[in-house]
């Protein structure tokens, strides 16, 4: 019987704490602690993981820990039948994104019924770069490849972003993250976790403590505008890209549950949100952090409904030094500055890239769901409708 076309449906979507460089999470593999993540997800929507077809997982480092397909290994070790099939991506910065379309173009083709997608990345266990190789010198002829704080410097110059605008904006960024969490706004979405992290005795010796792990802690709430204007640029000599207005090496993992409307409907599941479109842009891999204004742009012109008036459209992502290129950048500042009268919040430090969205979708609503999207040499990003209202897009 041919497969039957169905809209993609996002049930729902966690993730852990986001821990800093050698926190809390750095005493776990990234494997075990996506089991949790993925165990949390079905368990509080009553699914069970036989129920699973697939797990599409990104991963930029896939080595060490994070390699022999981690994907598989995820699903495994959170005591999943082995009929669960898995596997691992890599799209860099936009790695998990693209395990999310992947779902999805399966669900919507009518070849599988209920995914789970998502990603993980321990930056203090498994270093970046650590899976380094080398390139052809075909591409090395064309192009000028450097490091992604060089690139944001180069972006920062053409777009004329101030090193006082980037700090602003990070400052902000945070400002806002310690306040979602003081009131509790990401409680909905965060899996607590359970490890063992070694704990002095006051005698020098470290005993291992079997903690529970449930708040962000890549928040700088005590920074401020003033220490953050001291920073060193981190780069090049007269920057405007520092450690302050950076994205954070952090350990994190994330889990979408995807399911097409017969699967929804047989299980009892009530949907979020559903996908209604992707865009992916290739951009000079010499710049490489600008394309995901393009990759809106193409997802907005294929599926943007007339019904979704552009003021609703919550769009953008910001990698390092928050420098996205584009035409609009005063607007997206603009836009950035005028959202703290709805609450708006930032994510609070996902490793490779940070998300915005218009006040975070109230809080409680249909959450915008956007990590490390911005990779280096291509731009990806989807579009699903706010639940809180029948207009709206995220991109």
């Amino acid at each position: 019987m041919a497969a039957q076309k169905t809209d993609a449906l996002i049930v729902d979507a966690v993730r852990s704490p986001i821990g800093k460089k050698n926190g809390t999470l750095s005493h776990i593999r990234g494997d075990d602690l996506s089991a949790q993540v993925v165990n949390g997800l079905l368990e509080r929507n009553g699914v069970d993981p036989g129920e699973i077809e697939d797990v599409q997982w990104g991963c930029v480092t896939q080595v060490d820990e994070q390699a022999w397909n981690i994907g598989r290994n995820v699903a495994l070790a959170a005591g999943w039948p082995v009929s669960v099939a898995g596997t691992t991506v890599d799209r860099q910065c936009g790695s998990s994104m693209q395990t999310n379309f992947n779902a999805a173009a399966a669900v919507w083709s009518g070849q599988l019924d209920l995914v789970v997608s998502g990603g993980v990345e321990m930056m203090s266990r498994v270093p970046m770069g650590s899976n380094r190789g080398s390139m052809s010198d075909a591409v090395l002829d064309r192009f000028d490849i450097v490091m992604q704080g060089i690139s944001a410097e180069e972006i920062a110059a053409k777009w004329n972003l101030s090193r006082e605008e980037l700090d602003r904006y990070s400052y902000e960024s945070h400002m806002r993250a310690a306040r979602a969490i003081d009131e509790g706004r990401f409680e909905k979405e965060i899996i607590p976790i359970d490890l063992d992290v070694p704990v002095d005795d006051g005698g020098g010796t470290a005993t291992l403590t079997r903690t529970r792990f449930a708040v962000d802690e890549a928040v700088r709430r005590e920074t401020t505008l003033e220490k953050m204007a001291s920073l060193q640029p981190a780069f090049i000599p007269d920057g405007v890209v520092t450690a302050g207005n950076s994205s954070q090496i952090v350990d994190g993992s994330a889990a979408v549950l995807i399911a097409s409307e017969r699967k929804a409907s047989e299980l009892g599941l009530k949907p979020r949100g559903r996908f209604l479109g992707f865009g992916i842009a290739g951009v000079d891999p010499h710049m490489m952090l600008h394309g995901n204004p393009e990759a809106c742009d193409k997802a907005l012109a294929r599926r943007a409904p007339a019904r979704a008036p552009q003021p609703d459209y919550v769009v953008t992502v910001i990698n390092r030094g928050r420098a996205i290129a584009s035409a609009e950048m005063p607007k997206l500042f603009q836009r950035f500055w005028r959202s703290e009268g709805i609450r708006g919040s930032s994510a609070p430090g996902l490793g490779l890239g940070l998300y915005i969205s218009k006040g975070l979708v109230e809080a409680h609503g249909g959450r915008i769901w956007a990590e490390n999207i911005s990779g280096e040499r291509t731009a990806f990003h989807f579009t699903i409708p706010m639940l809180r209202a029948p207009a709206g897009l995220a991109a």
